[in-house]
């Protein structure tokens, strides 16, 4: 029975979080109209020292980009939203922890959007709340 299981690729990864992203509040995913969820490996060398992590393994995501409460009509052409999802340690979390992939990557997602843009975890708690499992 184990012998054909298998952890998801980047490719699966990714169109799962998409899938999570797609089942979010409207008026939530709103606020980053034209996001780009990527799905990586692990972060790059450079946000690990700008993170300050200790590991590769300490970041399962990042939000890069400004939202829309902080654009500006002024603004000249800024580089998309972007929203990073780091496969490996999604993964090594996920095996330490009681819950679906599922459910880890769709936290992963609301706590990425919602540290950018400010809000609590009780507010990122009832954004998640809203979706079932």
């Amino acid at each position: 029975m184990w012998s054909s299981a298998k952890s998801p690729s980047l490719a699966e990864m990714e169109v799962m979080a998409h899938d999570m992203f797609s089942q979010l509040p409207k008026g939530f995913r709103d606020l980053c109209a034209g996001v780009i969820i990527r799905v990586e490996d692990f972060p790059t060398d450079e946000v690990l020292e700008e993170m300050q992590a200790e590991s590769e393994f300490d970041l399962l995501g990042l939000f890069q980009g400004v939202g829309l409460p902080h654009q500006s009509h002024d603004d000249i052409a800024p580089l998309p939203n972007m929203i990073w999802l780091y496969r490996r340690p999604i993964l090594d979390y996920w095996a330490e922890h009681d819950e679906s992939l599922g459910h880890v990557v769709r936290h992963v997602l609301v706590h990425e959007i919602g540290h950018h843009f400010g809000l609590s975890d009780d507010d990122m708690e009832a954004i998640e709340a809203e979706v079932a499992d």
